[in-house]
Parts: C-alpha cells; sequence; structure tokens
C-alpha cells in the first residue's frame, strides 16, 4: 500500500508540473526511499556475548553548551574469568565458589570481593592478587592450601584488605606478613602448632582473631600489639598457659578446651572492656588462681565449668551469668559473691550454675538470697 500510494504521489506531481522528466521522477523517489529508512531504523548493534552500550549524559550548565560524554566502552571478557561469575548488578565483585577448582584464577583489578571457597586448591602462587589491589574480602576457605605452598608475599600489595577468610585448610603457620588494613582474621580448622610473637606485628586494625580448633602450644605476646582488638577466639587448642599481655580493647576471649592450669595475678585487669570469658574444659585448680583472679568489674559473663576448681573463686559483683557445673567444689562460699551482705551489699548474679560438683543442696548458707537477691537460676 505504502508503495501505491508514492507512485500515485510521484504520477501526480510528473503529470502537474510537466517540466520533470521520468529519470527525475526516479531519482526523487530513490532519495525519499533513503531518506525513510534513515529515519525508520537507528541503532547501534551489539554482539549477543557483550552488554549494550551504555550511554553517558550529563547536564548541561546554563547557557552553555553540552560537554560530550565519554564514548560508550565495552567491558573486555578477561574481566571476569570463565571459571567465575562476575554479577553485572556487583562489578566489583567474583564468585568462584564451590566449582573443583585446583588453581587461582585471574582477579581482575576492579575486584574488591572475591570468594574462592569450597573448592581444591591447594597453593597460591607468589603474585597471585597483584592486579588486584583494591581486594577489601578474600575468602579462600574449605580449601588445601598449604603453608609451604603460599608465595611469601601474597598478600603484601594488598593495603585495603579487611577481611581474610583461610579457615579450613592445611595452614601449619599464620600468614606473614599480613596488610595492616586486616579487621577480621579466619585461621580456624587449620593445624597450626605455634604463633610467634612477631606473627600478627603491625596489626593495629584487627578486631577479630579466629584461631580456634589448631594445635597451639604457644602464644607468647603475639596479641599484645593488637591495640584494636575486640574478640579472640583460641579455643579448641593445646595451651598450657594463657597468652601474655591482653590487649586494652578486647571484649570477648574464648579459652576453651585447653591445657591452662594457672592464671597470673591480675591477668584481666589491663582489659578494662572484657565482657566474656569462656575457659571451660581447661585444668584449672584454685591452686593455679590469685585471690583476686577473676575480681574484674567489667566482666558480665564468665565459664569456668570442667576444671578442677574445689572453691568458688572470688568474683565482682557486677558478674551476671557465672557456669562452674562439673568440678570438684564442695561448698558454697558466699563470701566468694558478697564481701559484705546487708540491703545496699548483693551480686548482681542472675545465673549461677554448680551443678555435678560435691555440694550438697543443704549447704546454701542462709544469707544467700540477700546476696544473690538478683539472681533467677541456681541449679546445685
Amino acid at each position: 500500500m505504502c508503495w501505491v500510494t508514492i507512485l500515485i504521489l510521484a504520477g501526480l506531481w510528473g503529470a502537474s508540473l510537466g517540466q520533470y522528466n521520468e529519470e527525475e521522477d526516479l531519482a526523487w523517489l530513490q532519495y525519499y526511499m533513503r531518506q525513510s529508512r534513515v529515519s525508520s531504523y537507528n541503532y547501534m548493534p551489539y554482539y549477543e556475548d557483550e552488554n549494550p552500550p551504555y550511554v553517558y549524559s550529563y547536564p548541561a550548565a546554563p547557557d552553555t553548551e553540552p560537554e560530550p560524554g565519554p564514548e560508550p566502552q565495552q567491558a573486555p571478557s578477561w574481566q571476569c574469568p570463565q571459571e567465575c561469575d562476575c554479577p553485572p548488578n556487583f562489578s566489583s565483585a567474583m564468585y568462584c565458589d564451590t566449582r573443583n577448582l585446583r588453581y587461582l584464577p585471574f582477579v581482575p583489578s576492579r575486584m574488591k570481593y572475591v570468594y574462592f571457597q569450597n573448592n581444591l586448591i591447594a597453593a597460591i602462587q607468589e603474585g597471585a592478587f597483584d592486579n588486584a589491589t583494591e581486594l577489601e574480602w578474600l575468602a579462600l576457605h574449605n580449601n588445601q592450601i598449604s603453608s609451604e605452598k603460599m608465595g611469601k608475599r601474597v598478600f603484601g600489595k594488598l593495603k585495603h584488605l579487611e577481611r581474610l577468610y583461610m579457615n579450613n585448610n592445611n595452614l601449619t603457620k599464620v600468614p606473614s606478613p599480613l596488610p595492616r588494613s586486616l579487621r577480621e582474621l579466619h585461621l580456624s580448622y587449620n593445624q597450626i602448632s605455634k604463633v610467634p610473637s612477631n606473627a600478627l606485628e603491625g596489626l593495629e586494625n584487627l578486631t577479630a582473631l579466629y584461631l580456634s580448633h589448631n594445635f597451639i602450644f604457644e602464644m607468647g605476646a603475639s596479641l599484645k600489639g593488637l591495640k584494636s582488638l575486640i574478640l579472640a577466639d583460641l579455643s579448641y587448642n593445646h595451651l598450657r598457659k594463657v597468652p601474655d599481655g591482653l590487649p586494652m580493647s578486647l571484649e570477648q576471649l574464648y579459652l576453651e578446651y585447653n591445657y591452662i592450669n594457672a592464671i597470673p595475678d591480675d591477668y584481666f585487669q589491663v582489659s578494662p572492656r572484657l565482657l566474656y570469658v569462656r575457659m571451660s574444659h581447661n585444668s584449672l585448680t584454685n591452686q593455679g588462681l590469685s585471690t583476686n583472679t577473676f575480681n574484674s568489674s567489667s566482666i558480665l559473663e564468665l565459664d569456668l565449668s570442667y576444671n578442677r576448681l574445689q572453691k568458688i573463686p572470688r568474683v565482682n559483683t557486677n558478674l551476671e551469668n557465672l557456669y562452674l557445673q562439673g568440678n570438684q567444689i564442695n561448698e558454697f562460699s558466699i563470701s566468694s559473691f558478697c564481701s559484705v551482705v546487708d540491703v545496699m551489699n548483693y551480686s548482681r548474679l542472675q545465673v549461677l550454675r554448680l551443678d555435678g560438683n560435691e555440694i550438697k543442696r543443704n549447704a546454701v548458707p542462709p544469707d544467700a538470697p540477700l546476696c544473690l537477691r538478683r539472681a533467677t537460676v541456681i541449679e546445685i
């Protein structure tokens, strides 16, 4: 129908004006068709394996000509390894987890969050992350990485790294050196046996350290310089003594399932923010504790269950939860909770567990209800 209309118009035009010959009519028709195609189809082609081009636009300043935006550019295909996924809506993340990988793919420079967990990776070659210096999160847990097959300075150029996950591997020592920017270090479920005093040197921004389920028998003073440390999990190891020099910033200390039999006098006093102390399943005895070892006003929860205590250690009146089950305690000493018992002096203790000891129920002193008036759970 369109062609018929055009031909009719062309004929009428030629009949009415008369001065145009047939060649001129044909030239005019060809010009008209070319103009129609240009106005109807205006597109920018792209290949199916590339992303559609993104056109940048900028608001023009008043009374000025708008500045041209940058030319649309396609992301090169090498920016995401074929073994991994790089979501378009999260361009700084690369997911390479759970793919039976035995090696580390190339990490593009734009990446900040990279996930290699749940693979079969056994080695990290030197310079593996030199191109990705903006990395903030690096997940390498649940692999087969050994200390002998790691580059000596593999993390050396990661100046922005905040979280490093290397739990569930075959590491025999703490990777070193580590970036000073690090905030969380996850090294649980490895084969680490010793943490030298300088192993964590310079990590002044570290807030959480996870070293549980290793074979650590010595920590030395490795925690001392960690000025921002809030949580230290050293449970399920072979420690026979507590780490030297706790940081002042520490709030949570987990030392359960070790072989610790003594704690130095005033050990917890250097950490005025300490809230939670867990030391169950150790070898603590009353001979290895001083009178005021646990008399710290900041501690709210203290777990000393399953040790070798024969007496209730003295605790501060601010303590709220005390777990002493599974020891060898044979007396209920109210002086352990209240040095003076009256209306104004009492313990804030809410939960007290003494079950699994040698205390008889009728051994509870008559002034216990006055001292422990806040307690809601007392198990004997």
